[in-house]
Parts: C-alpha cells; sequence; structure tokens
C-alpha cells in the first residue's frame, strides 16, 4: 500500500507539466524500477494512466483520480493538493457540466453593494443555475467550517441575484424568464454531509451521478428565483 501510494503521488508530482519517465517516478518515489514499473501496469489497468514507451502519460481526469486514489489509501491530503493546480480542477468540472448540456462561464466576477464577487464556475441548463465554488480544501474539515463555506456560498448567490440583470452582457448564452440559482460547493474529498443548508457538497469524481440523480435532488436544495 505504501509503494503504491508513493508512486501515485510521484506520478502526480511528475506529470504535472506533461509526460514523466518510468525512471524519474522511480527516483522521485525511492522506489525500485521494478516495484514501480509493476504499478504501473496496475494503474494501466485501471485507467489511471497512458504508457507509450517509457512515458507515462496522464489526463486531467486522470490526475484527479489518481490524487482521490492516494487519498484512500492513506497519503496526506495536503501533500496531494499541493500537486494538483486550481485550473485542472475546475477544468475538469468544466468539461463534465459541458458534457451534460450545461453552458458554463468560469471566475464570474460581479459588483453587488460596492464589494467584488467571484463565482468560480457558473454553469446553466434551461432554468438551472448552478452556482458553483470549488474547494481543493487541504484537511478534514469540521462540520462548523462546512457550515460556514456554505453560508458563504449562499451569500455569494444572494448577491448574483439581485445583480444578474447588470452582469447579462457577459453571459455567452440566453438567459430570459424564471431562473433558478443554486448555490453548490465542489470538492477533491467527500464531506461529512452530502448537504450543508441546503446546498450541495459534490466530490469532482461523483459529478456525474451528482447531475445524473439531479431531478431527485431538487426539493433537497435552497435556491433563489430570479425574474428577468
Amino acid at each position: 500500500m505504501r509503494a503504491e501510494r508513493e508512486i501515485l503521488i510521484s506520478v502526480l508530482k511528475l506529470t504535472r507539466d506533461g509526460p514523466a519517465s518510468i525512471e524519474l517516478i522511480a527516483k522521485n518515489s525511492r522506489m525500485p524500477s521494478s516495484v514501480v514499473e509493476e504499478q504501473i501496469k496496475k494503474f494501466l489497468s485501471l485507467n489511471l494512466a497512458e504508457k507509450k514507451g517509457t512515458l507515462i502519460r496522464v489526463s486531467p481526469l486522470q490526475r484527479l483520480k489518481i490524487a482521490f486514489r492516494a487519498i484512500t489509501l492513506g497519503a496526506d491530503i495536503e501533500r496531494v493538493c499541493r500537486n494538483l493546480s486550481w485550473k485542472e480542477f475546475e477544468d475538469v468540472a468544466v468539461t463534465a457540466f459541458q458534457t451534460n448540456g450545461y453552458s458554463t462561464i468560469k471566475h464570474l466576477r460581479f459588483r453587488h453593494e460596492n464589494r467584488m464577487w467571484e463565482i468560480d464556475v457558473l454553469a446553466t441548463k434551461g432554468k438551472i443555475v448552478l452556482c458553483v465554488d470549488c474547494k481543493r480544501w487541504m484537511k478534514r474539515l469540521a462540520a462548523s467550517t462546512m457550515n460556514k463555506m456554505a453560508k458563504a456560498q449562499i451569500e455569494r448567490v444572494k448577491a448574483l441575484s439581485k445583480s444578474f440583470s447588470k452582469i447579462m452582457d457577459k453571459l455567452t448564452f440566453p438567459v430570459e424568464g424564471r431562473i433558478f440559482l443554486i448555490p453548490m460547493i465542489l470538492s477533491l474529498v467527500p464531506a461529512s454531509s452530502k448537504f450543508c443548508n441546503g446546498v450541495p457538497i459534490v466530490p469532482i469524481l461523483q459529478l456525474q451521478n451528482f447531475l445524473d440523480e439531479f431531478p431527485a435532488h431538487i426539493h433537497l436544495l435552497n435556491f433563489i428565483e430570479v425574474k428577468l
């Protein structure tokens, strides 16, 4: 288990900017090349990586799966997250939303009551507007901290609801009539609760399941109706 965990973290670290050689992974993880070769075979069978010659390639989604697997094997969350960029975390989320028919905007900034606000990802489909806060928290969070995060996201969405008509020119998709703004938190690892103050807290690797089951969850969600 330790060998797999260390090799996973080395793969995550070394493939951040492109492919990495098996030799370099062995050196970084301080594991024998034979052990690394065996683990790489396992990663290939789990679709965690691709191999071309002696080079290991991983996609953004595979990098997130590698990070999650390392954490489940006992790796320190902070150590894992240091090797994940905010951009790739958000890009995987955007791709998942778009694959499911959502139009998206990253880093929507707006002003309300003399203050600047930002929504990490705005995902819209029909009358539904998911307002997503992306979190790669570095440690296990207490329920009180989760509660503060959920309340902060609700506050952002309330500010957006009062300013929505002013940010229409920033949208790249049509929005009209009645829409429903839904605050949401996207995380790397599962939280202690799936919902907090009506805000869904969704591990990014379970985002597809959440979107598939979205109609069944909608009555549990905190939302703000806006009439345009």
